[in-house]
C-alpha cells in the first residue's frame, strides 16, 4: 500500500488516514486503489467492524492529484477511482468521517457516503466541478439536492464555492463541529462505541436505512462517471485544467 494512506487497525476500528501533506492530501490513482483495497478487505473481515476516514487537523483534501488526473484519467468502472466510489457508497458497515481544514471536490462528495461525519470548525467543502468544467461525481448530483433541499445544492454545485462547518452542520452534512485538534480523536471515540454493539445490528439497520436509496445511487454514480468522462475531453475541461496549470484565470467565453 501507498504510504500516502496510512491504515491502523484496533479494538475493532480500521483507520484509514489520508498522508500527503506536502500535496494537500491531493489523491492519486494508487491513493484511491489502496482506500478501495482497504474499503473491500475491512467489508469482509470479521475483525473489522467500524471504519474511519481522516485527514490532518489542516486539511482534509484538496480533491484530485491535478498531474496525476490528467494522466491517469478515469477508464471505466474497473478503474481505482471508481472502485473507491463504489466502494464506500456501498461499504456495509459503519463507516465515520473526521474532516478538518479544506476539503475540495471528491474530498467533499466522499462524505455523503459516510455514516457520521465530524468536522473541526476549520472544515470548508467545495465541489468546484462547473469551474472546472466537468460535472458532479460520487452521486452528489442526487444526494445534495436530497440532503440540502434544491435550492442550496444548486449553490453550492453550480456557484462551486466553499461552504463552512457550522453551514454543513445547520444542513445536516455533518453531526458535530469539534476543534480541530479534537476531530480525529472524537470520530475515532465514536468509532470504539460503535465496535462495542452487535455487529449484526449495526450492519441490518445500515442496509434498511440505505436501500431504498441505493440503486438510485448506483446508477446516479455510473451516468455521473460516464458524463464526467466525456466532459473531461472537452474544451471547458482542458481550457480550466490548462489555466490551472499556467496560474491563470480560465477564459470560458468561447466554450
Amino acid at each position: 500500500m501507498t504510504q500516502d494512506i496510512l491504515t491502523h487497525a484496533e479494538g475493532g476500528v480500521l483507520t484509514i488516514t489520508l498522508n500527503r501533506l506536502e500535496r494537500k492530501n491531493s489523491i492519486t490513482s494508487a491513493m484511491y486503489g489502496a482506500m478501495a483495497d482497504a474499503l473491500q478487505s475491512a467489508a469482509s473481515d470479521s475483525a473489522t467492524r467500524v471504519v474511519v476516514l481522516q485527514g490532518h487537523e489542516t486539511i482534509f483534501s484538496a480533491g484530485n492529484d491535478i498531474g496525476d488526473f490528467l494522466n491517469q484519467p478515469p477508464s471505466g468502472e474497473g478503474s481505482p477511482v471508481f472502485r473507491f466510489l463504489g466502494g464506500i457508497a456501498q461499504f456495509p458497515k459503519p463507516l465515520i468521517a473526521a474532516v478538518c481544514g479544506p476539503a475540495v471536490g471528491v474530498g467533499t462528495t466522499m462524505l455523503f457516503h459516510s455514516d457520521l461525519v465530524f468536522a473541526g470548525d476549520n472544515a470548508a467543502f467545495s465541489m468546484p466541478f462547473v469551474n472546472l468544467g466537468l460535472c458532479p461525481e460520487a452521486a452528489s448530483s442526487l444526494l445534495v439536492p436530497q440532503m440540502f433541499g434544491y435550492h442550496r445544492a444548486a449553490e453550492a454545485l453550480l456557484m462551486g464555492e466553499p461552504f463552512m462547518a457550522e453551514a454543513a452542520l445547520e444542513a445536516g452534512f455533518v453531526n458535530r463541529v469539534l476543534p480541530p485538534t479534537e476531530a480525529n480523536a472524537y470520530a475515532n471515540a465514536q468509532a470504539r462505541k460503535l465496535a462495542a454493539k452487535p455487529l449484526s445490528s449495526l450492519v441490518e439497520t445500515k442496509r434498511l436505512m440505505k436501500k431504498p436509496y441505493l440503486p438510485a445511487v448506483l446508477q446516479q454514480m455510473q451516468e455521473e462517471g460516464a458524463s464526467f468522462s466525456r466532459m473531461l475531453r472537452e474544451p471547458a475541461a482542458r481550457e480550466a485544467f490548462t489555466a490551472f496549470m499556467e496560474k491563470r484565470k480560465p477564459d470560458f467565453s468561447k466554450v
